[in-house]
């Protein structure tokens, strides 16, 4: 069952929220990337999942989609202040304990959470990320983005006028790309995203400045042999930005963690020619956890 998106407010900030499915399932919470709203969490692929019996929550990040936006260039709230609004969500939609899903800097956000809140999370699922703290002496440097991101990097399309639709689109649409593995950019479905995220999004140019800009907060490096919760580690073998060893690493970094590498996929949320595999292992990985992770006393 899909409901309507709602305002939540959560730790003092209104932010967007949409379910899926029966609301007495387990709950999944999915976390996004930077700049990026819910709508990436394709709708298909949460129908999905709740069709798996799981509540389904996703929501849009500050200065995302319908969430509270902060002038463009002036977030007025921390990296931080990302890891407690999950937390708050977490509690507020009685979601506790609840199973994270987490993809780039979301996955981030959830290797935090997952250290500094342990009993609030029953299964943990890292995409798209790197390990968010330091691995152990010894080990290896992990690799740079590969060349052909990097070069996108040092020489990027201009910034469009944020209030020309088209344009700003096709700003979006061309980072999908170059983000992407090897032959998995769909440009209609990018296209399409695109255009929900920019219709329903309240600031725009707030939207794709102000997560780049954040001060990280006070945070102590994340204890990753901390990790209690049960862990998979999802990674496309052409992930771009962070190649595959990021993935390997931050697997073999947390006590007991799976690993799922997804062949020739990006930097990007699954595609959907991946979707059996990503969607049968999730409900795998989340039919337990609950009853395994640390317990409160």
């Amino acid at each position: 069952m899909m409901h309507p998106e709602k305002i939540v407010q959560a730790n003092g900030v209104d932010l967007c929220v949409q379910e899926f499915g029966e609301p007495a399932d387990p709950g999944i919470l999915l976390l996004a990337g930077a700049a990026s709203s819910m709508d990436w969490w394709e709708d298909d692929l949460c129908e999905r999942l709740a069709a798996g019996g799981r509540r389904v929550v996703r929501y849009d990040f500050r200065d995302t989609g319908r969430s509270v936006a902060s002038a463009a260039g002036k977030p007025d709230y921390t990296g931080q202040d990302l890891v407690h609004d999950a937390v708050a969500l977490i509690e507020v939609l009685r979601l506790e304990p609840v199973h994270l899903v987490g993809i780039s800097m979301g996955a981030g956000i959830a290797q935090q959470i997952a250290v500094d809140h342990p009993y609030a999370i029953a299964t943990l699922t890292l995409m798209s990320t790197t390990p968010a703290g330091p691995l152990a002496s010894g080990k290896p440097d992990l690799p740079p983005p590969a060349p052909r991101l990097a070069a996108f990097f040092a020489d990027p399309p201009p910034a469009p006028d944020w209030a020309d639709r088209a344009a700003a689109i096709d700003y979006l649409v061309a980072g999908v790309r170059a983000f992407a593995g090897d032959g998995t950019f769909d440009e209609p479905t990018a296209r399409g995203l695109a255009a929900r995220m920019y219709d329903r999004t309240t600031d725009f140019a707030a939207s794709q400045q102000n997560h780049w800009i954040l001060d990280g907060g006070e945070s102590e490096s994340v204890r990753l042999a901390d990790i209690a919760a049960p862990t998979l580690v999802i990674h496309g073998t052409a992930d771009p930005l962070f190649p595959i060893a990021h993935g390997e690493a931050l697997a073999e970094a947390i006590p007991g963690a799976q690993f799922l590498a997804l062949p020739g996929v990006g930097h990007e949320h699954p595609p959907a020619a991946h979707w059996d595999t990503v969607v049968d292992v999730l409900l795998r990985h989340t039919s337990s956890g609950v009853d395994s992770g640390p317990r409160r006393s």
